[in-house]
């Protein structure tokens, strides 16, 4: 019986023991001033977008911004001046340059570039973020064996630079503080 009793206090201890740790390891934490990301808080309420309907990377940032919940998404021309701002897409392209080929005149290396142009202002003309652009690139081996594999990494690659520059458009959007 005592055995038992000793085991139940270890038990207990050990209990209390790692409570302690846990509340020991969140306080610094809690001091640090560390955050979760917030979604971003935008200074208008509706926000019109000449983007193309075929544009993949206009469609991801058309999704983000219905994702918000906060900022109405105005894609009909005719409703254009009943939107806050004014966001113009002047430029879209995707690039794939030779960088680098074998002794032999074989392409070895590419390089992958997405560049974003676009600037935000009212329907009165106010320029609220000036002609930006932006521009992600990635390097991408390249062998003549594994086409299939290669394409889909292509893909893959340009899936995740347009969605850096759509994060990258979302917080310019919401560093503007007024309009």
């Amino acid at each position: 019986m005592m055995k038992s009793a000793a085991v139940l206090d270890r038990r207990a201890f050990s209990s209390h023991l790692g409570r302690l740790a846990a509340l020991g390891l969140a306080v610094p934490l809690a001091g640090c001033g560390f955050q979760l990301r917030q979604p971003p808080n935008f200074a208008f309420k509706s926000i019109y977008t000449s983007v193309a309907p075929t544009s993949v990377l206009g469609s991801e940032l058309k999704r983000n911004l219905a994702a918000m919940g906060s900022v109405e998404l105005i894609t009909e021309p005719s409703r254009q001046q009943k939107a806050d701002v004014i966001l113009d897409v002047l430029q879209e392209l995707r690039q794939k340059i030779v960088v680098g080929t074998n002794a032999a005149g074989q392409v070895r290396e590419f390089q992958l570039r997405l560049t974003f142009r676009f600037r935000l202002r009212t329907p009165q003309g106010k320029e609220l973020i000036p002609d930006t652009e932006m521009i992600q690139q990635r390097d991408i081996s390249f062998n003549e064996s594994a086409v299939l594999a290669k394409e889909t990494e292509e893909a893959l690659l340009y899936r995740s630079m347009q969605t850096d520059i759509v994060h990258q458009l979302m917080r310019r959007l919401a560093a503007v503080k007024e309009i």
